[in-house]
């Protein structure tokens, strides 16, 4: 994306090289993440208004004339950079989110002309939103395909059809839930899990794409982060990082459209605001690609899944009225048992366990100190109202050394 008033965020350290961007944007400037070893010609041609070394950087960036602000640390003050950005160098703050999908939409229809596009619908922020702005710059030329897993939470699965039903586009639902469960029978460990979903996810995709004939375009939900996790800078073509299943590259499109790939998460649910999308959607919180299946431990069942949605949409009523909100929560259905009594009876069911974090950037996470009252809620509502859990206990663990997700 062209824009006049550019930042450069030059990553000498992965941990801050997002921040850094992210903050400048949010300041009203336009900012890309370019590699620590960029070449002062390369700068140069680029012809930033001024230069952010995330983390320390090994070159002298001095001799440039153009002004440089160093961040090695998660906490620089909006002031100090503010003043960089407006009086350093200069900035008029004109990079607006609005002006973004103007352009984006003349680039659409520019790219696609009157042809069709082919788009996996995820039902996660990204691919949503992707499909809102498509819809919105090609109306009617738009073919979303949901693949409901069954690995869902509760409800989604209804909800995004709901919502997407009232679009301009054509789109299509396969319930392939007991066809997944097949595949998972038996299945214990988390990466074979993973594996067989990812593959499972990609026959049937492949199998819808052949029912609908040929279709040039293929739509993904990349943002800007893929593209710099995989090694891009903005504007170069992604070759190894598909974001939706881990689609082949023999799928037999002329072309990619990524419209949100100048984007970073947080911009991302801003425009999917602006393209009418519901909150609840736009807000959603983080999920796994195989959903439910990596927060069920050991075999997935239809039983498991049925009480970890209904523990899960417990946990998540409860945390997203906590102030400040947690970046992440949820239930985890864990395969150790214990003892339990329910209605003068003794039980002998799974434990439950909520996880909630706080965190920047998902690299390091601390984990919430939800209040006690509220912990205590959550667990007399989900043993009272959800049958098969013996007890709930709260993952106290933060990143490093325990993961996010359990598996």
């Amino acid at each position: 994306m062209s824009m006049k008033e550019l930042v450069l965020v030059l990553d000498f350290d992965v941990k801050y090289r997002e921040l850094a961007a992210r903050m400048v944007r949010d300041l009203g400037v336009y900012a890309e993440i370019w590699p620590g070893d960029v070449s002062i010609d390369r700068i140069r041609a680029l012809n930033p208004i001024g230069i952010i070394a995330a983390g320390e950087p090994t070159v002298d960036l001095f001799g440039l004339s153009i002004p440089v602000m160093r961040i090695s640390c998660t906490h620089t003050a909006k002031d100090e950079l503010h003043n960089f950005l407006f009086n350093a160098c200069g900035a008029k703050g004109e990079y607006k989110l609005e002006d973004y999908i103007d352009r984006q939409v003349e680039l659409i229809r520019q790219t696609v002309g009157t042809q069709k596009v082919l788009l996996a619908l995820s039902g996660g922020v990204d691919s949503s939103v992707c499909a809102a702005l498509l819809s919105k710059a090609i109306p009617g030329q738009l073919t979303c395909v949901f693949v409901d897993h069954g690995l869902m939470r509760l409800g989604e699965g209804d909800s995004i059809e709901a919502i997407f039903s009232k679009h301009d586009l054509d789109f299509i639902r396969v319930n392939a839930a007991d066809r997944f469960l097949g595949k998972l029978k038996g299945v214990t460990d988390p990466e074979q899990k993973r594996k067989i979903i990812g593959e499972e996810f990609i026959r049937i995709f492949e199998e819808e794409a052949k029912k609908l004939g040929r279709i040039p375009f293929l739509a993904q939900g990349t943002i800007y982060p893929d593209i710099v996790e995989s090694g891009g800078v903005h504007g170069e073509t992604i070759k190894s990082h598909h974001n939706v299943g881990g689609l082949p590259d023999n799928l037999d499109f002329d072309q990619l459209v990524e419209p949100l790939s100048g984007l970073f998460k947080n911009e991302v649910r801003k425009i999917g605001i602006m393209l009418g999308l519901p909150p609840a959607l736009v807000n959603r919180q983080p999920f796994p690609g195989p959903g439910l299946a990596v927060r069920v431990m050991g075999e997935v069942t239809f039983a498991k899944l049925e009480i970890l949605r209904r523990a899960d949409a417990i946990v998540r009523e409860e945390l997203d009225n906590l102030d400040p909100r947690p970046s992440q929560y949820f239930a985890v259905l864990t395969d150790t048992f214990s003892v339990g009594v329910k209605d003068g009876q003794r039980t002998y069911d799974p434990v439950l366990a909520i996880r909630a974090v706080n965190t920047q950037d998902f690299m390091t996470v601390t984990y919430t100190p939800v209040p006690h009252d509220v912990l205590g809620k959550m667990a007399d509502r989900i043993s009272g109202e959800v049958d098969g859990v013996s007890r709930v206990v709260y993952d106290i663990s933060s990143k490093p050394p325990g993961t996010v997700e359990w598996q």
